[in-house]
């Protein structure tokens, strides 16, 4: 369905989505996917598309963000730029696409949706996804507030729905990519692990941090504002944990959360400040590879554990 060499999803990741990695993952045999949600325009968008088309001749997608913004975007025009462009796959998250089902579908792409409970899973298929993508407690970014994890998140959503499914949540490389397809997906979904990649525009430092960082090294914060979010434990982090602890308000945790204070970060090196998305399954990234290595050694690895599982049977 969605044309790619291999059955494996490089996750949306913001402002790290843009044309370089996502033709990188989509060269080396992967589906990468570009945040519409970090252009201010439509017309950014569209050269951003272009862009990414002048590097590969492989299929590509764009995301298109339903999380509320602090900025207004026209989520409509958005998905019409998409289409107008020749894009063959949309995914949608954030929010339920019901409202936006009907645009995308008369768009004639591959329509493609990524949540985090088996409740959101079914209603995405009721209302026309082709795909649906589910993600555990595990995952960088945002899970769901009922913290399932993707053990069993997974096969419970494969049981639900009789659409083809992703799994994401906890998978960096050739173990978790099988673990995933024997748990009944169509498709692997890793975010994390691109994160650190030559190709991927994440400052160095957050890199080293990664590549240093245990599988503790993460936490779940905004649970207060029933908008979790799993993140590289730094100063700031620690700041808000202890502000939702006492109880907060979202105006008083703006400064430290906001994405404008996140970017700059990004963009100084500053490992101490923001809220960087960070997966538990950074625990099992020890280098900084490029895409089409990390994309080689994972279905090298899913080979050699096919044959080692065949023997045995």
């Amino acid at each position: 369905m969605l044309g790619t060499e291999y059955p494996l999803i490089m996750g949306t990741m913001q402002a790290f989505s843009r044309a370089e990695l996502v033709a990188a993952a989509a060269n080396a045999g992967a589906f990468g996917i570009i945040s519409s949600a970090t252009f201010d325009t439509k017309e950014a968008l569209r050269e951003e598309i272009r862009k990414t088309r002048s590097l590969t001749d492989k299929p590509f997608g764009v995301n298109i963000n339903l999380f509320p913004t602090s900025r207004p975007v026209s989520t409509e025009e958005y998905i019409d730029a998409v289409i107008e462009e020749g894009v063959r796959v949309i995914e949608t998250s954030g929010r339920s696409p019901a409202p936006h089902a009907k645009q995308i579908k008369s768009g004639g792409v591959v329509f493609m949706h990524k949540c985090a409970r088996v409740r959101d899973a079914r209603t995405a298929e009721r209302v026309g996804a082709d795909i649906v993508e589910i993600v555990g407690v595990e995952c960088g970014g945002h899970p769901s507030m009922e913290e399932v994890a993707t053990l069993v998140l997974l096969p419970q959503t494969v049981d639900a729905v009789n659409i083809p499914v992703v799994g994401g949540g906890g998978f960096g490389d050739g173990r978790g990519f099988i673990a995933c397809l024997v748990l009944g997906a169509e498709g692997v979904l890793m975010g994390t692990r691109f994160m650190v990649t030559k190709e991927c525009p994440l400052h160095d430092n957050f890199k080293q941090a990664f590549v240093e960082a245990t599988e503790t090294a993460t936490v779940l914060a905004q649970r207060s504002l029933d908008e979790p979010s799993r993140v590289l434990l730094n100063e700031t982090v620690e700041k808000v944990l202890e502000m939702e602890k006492r109880g907060t308000t979202l105006d008083e945790l703006m400064p430290f959360i906001s994405g404008t204070v996140g970017r700059e970060a990004m963009e100084k090196g500053d490992v101490s400040t923001g809220m960087m998305s960070c997966g538990q399954v950074v625990g099992l990234i020890h280098d900084v590879p490029t895409v089409k290595e990390v994309v080689d050694r994972i279905i090298s690895e899913a080979k050699e554990i096919m044959d080692r599982l065949c023997r045995l049977g």
